[in-house]
C-alpha cells in the first residue's frame, strides 16, 4: 500500500493558484529573516543582560570598597580613641572637688574643673593642660596635652603656652606691677 503524500499550505495554495511561485519564495526569505533577526535579538538581550550584570556587580564591589574604607576609618578612631583614653589614664592629674574653679570654654560653653592652687598654677603657666575625656574633662602634662593634641585636636581644650616664654620677651609694660593675690578669673 502506498502512503497519501501530504502536501504543504505553500505548495496546495501554489497547486491551486492562489499564491504565485515569487510571492512563495519571498515569504519564505522573510520568514527566514524574521527567524535570523529574533535570533540576534535574543544575543543582543543576553548582552544586555551581561552588561547590566557586569554593572550591578562593579557598583556592589564599589559599595563594598566604600563599607570596607568606613569600616577601616572607623576601627582606627576607635583605636585612636582608646589610646588617647590610655594615655589620659595614665597621666591624669587628680583634681580636688574642694579646690578652686578654673574655668574654660568648651565650644560654646564655659566649663569649670576644681583643682588645688599648684595644678591651677600649672594650667595658667602652661605646665599643664585639659582634654576632654569621655562625657568628662582631666588635666593631664603639657607635654600629654601636645601630645594628645597632635594625634586628635578637640580633645585638647585648655594648653596655655609657657608663662616663661612669654616673659622672657622682656618688652612686657606690666612688667613693674604685681597681680594681687586674691585675684581670681
Amino acid at each position: 500500500m502506498k502512503k497519501p503524500q501530504t502536501m504543504s499550505l505553500q505548495e496546495q495554495l501554489l497547486k491551486s493558484g492562489l499564491a504565485t511561485e515569487n510571492k512563495a519564495k519571498q515569504v519564505k526569505a522573510d520568514k527566514r529573516k524574521q527567524g535570523k533577526q529574533q535570533r540576534n535579538n535574543g544575543v543582543e538581550i543576553v548582552d544586555e543582560v551581561k552588561l547590566d550584570m557586569e554593572q550591578a556587580r562593579r557598583q556592589q564591589a564599589e559599595r563594598d570598597r566604600e563599607l570596607n574604607q568606613l569600616r577601616k576609618q572607623a576601627e582606627e578612631e576607635k583605636a585612636l580613641a582608646a589610646q588617647i583614653r590610655q594615655i589620659v589614664e595614665q597621666n591624669r592629674i587628680a583634681q580636688d572637688e574642694n579646690g578652686i574653679a578654673y574655668k574654660f570654654n568648651d565650644g560654646n560653653k564655659v566649663k569649670s574643673v576644681y583643682v588645688a592652687e599648684k595644678e591651677r598654677l600649672g594650667l595658667i603657666n602652661g605646665k599643664a593642660g585639659i582634654v576632654r575625656y569621655d562625657k568628662g574633662y582631666e588635666i593631664v602634662p603639657a607635654e600629654i596635652a601636645l601630645k594628645i593634641h597632635g594625634w586628635h585636636e578637640g580633645s585638647v581644650l585648655v594648653l596655655n603656652q609657657d608663662v616663661q616664654d612669654v616673659a622672657d620677651g622682656g618688652d612686657d609694660p606690666y612688667a613693674g606691677f604685681e597681680v594681687p593675690d586674691d585675684l581670681v578669673w
